[in-house]
């Protein structure tokens, strides 16, 4: 199987290979987004698509090439990763001792206009900072949200594993999206009820993370390919799902205000006996 095959077999659209550096691409899944990435290096590649995927999947062409020869790649490449993956890390510190609290417009669009952010101004632009931290409370890196809407993270960082926990001592819930996770935050105010809410930042790593728990509920987002869905049968514990496609929770909270949304979600708190565990 060629190179390009296989990445459109994990959803990556890819218009041109560029070889020797990992590239951003969109995928089938978020066509708008640059939700996937590679890294070609002609006999060897690794492609990775964040909605499905915790770790990048290797593609290998043995045509000339000797065991040794991967080990030795595959040997410099995770160099190369952990020298990322740190400084990443050093460069999220330095952006949130840049932060200063303040609404922003993405939280107004949202819902939230009095919801006080990590902001970071640089001028031409305001960017919502959300930290992304171990379960350990280590910093990882970051999620940047411009006026617009659009995201990203730092390049070179690892977010398997990854949260942004808005922890009240209670139930833990498990979500994929900040603004999901701040409408279930206001839901569970609203019913009293006491939460752990883990921000996961996407589909694969809500998996991980939702893995490292005995107990919980899961949030899911209602993606076009059943995705969100997916994944949150294969963590084994409640869930809910957002009614229309395209939709997550703070996309339901909007459309039908906070009391309804707050007995949807009550609903299944007491039908999975979740509630009664707090």
């Amino acid at each position: 199987m060629r190179f390009e095959d296989f990445a459109r077999a994990h959803g990556l659209i890819i218009s041109q290979i560029i070889p020797h550096r990992w590239v951003s691409t969109p995928t089938e899944d978020h066509p708008r987004k640059r939700n996937g990435r590679y890294k070609f290096l002609g006999n060897i590649g690794w492609v990775q698509n964040w909605a499905t995927m915790t770790k990048p999947e290797v593609w290998k062409d043995v045509t000339g090439v000797t065991p040794k020869d991967y080990r030795d790649t595959f040997r410099k490449l995770a160099a190369e990763r952990e020298r990322e993956s740190q400084a990443a890390a050093g460069k999220a510190g330095w952006i949130m001792n840049q932060t200063i609290r303040s609404p922003h417009s993405y939280l107004a669009a949202k819902g939230f206009p009095d919801e006080l952010g990590n902001i970071w101004d640089k001028g031409d632009t305001k960017l919502l900072v959300i930290p992304m931290r171990g379960l350990d409370k280590r910093i990882i890196g970051c999620q940047l949200i411009d006026s617009d809407g659009k995201k990203k993270f730092l390049q070179g960082q690892s977010s398997k594993g990854a949260v942004f926990a808005m922890n009240a001592g209670g139930l833990p819930i498990f979500c994929e999206g900040y603004a999901t996770g701040l409408s279930v935050r206001a839901v569970m105010v609203q019913i009293k009820i006491r939460y752990s809410i883990y921000v996961c930042f996407s589909a694969s790593n809500m998996e991980e993370v939702a893995g490292r728990f005995d107990s919980g509920i899961v949030i899911a987002d209602n993606d076009p390919n059943q995705v969100g869905e997916n994944v949150a049968r294969r963590t084994g514990k409640p869930y809910w799902v957002a009614p229309t496609v395209g939709q997550d929770f703070n996309d339901f909270h909007q459309s039908v205000g906070i009391f309804k949304a707050s007995q949807a979600l009550k609903k299944l708190l007491i039908q999975s006996g979740a509630a009664s565990s707090v």
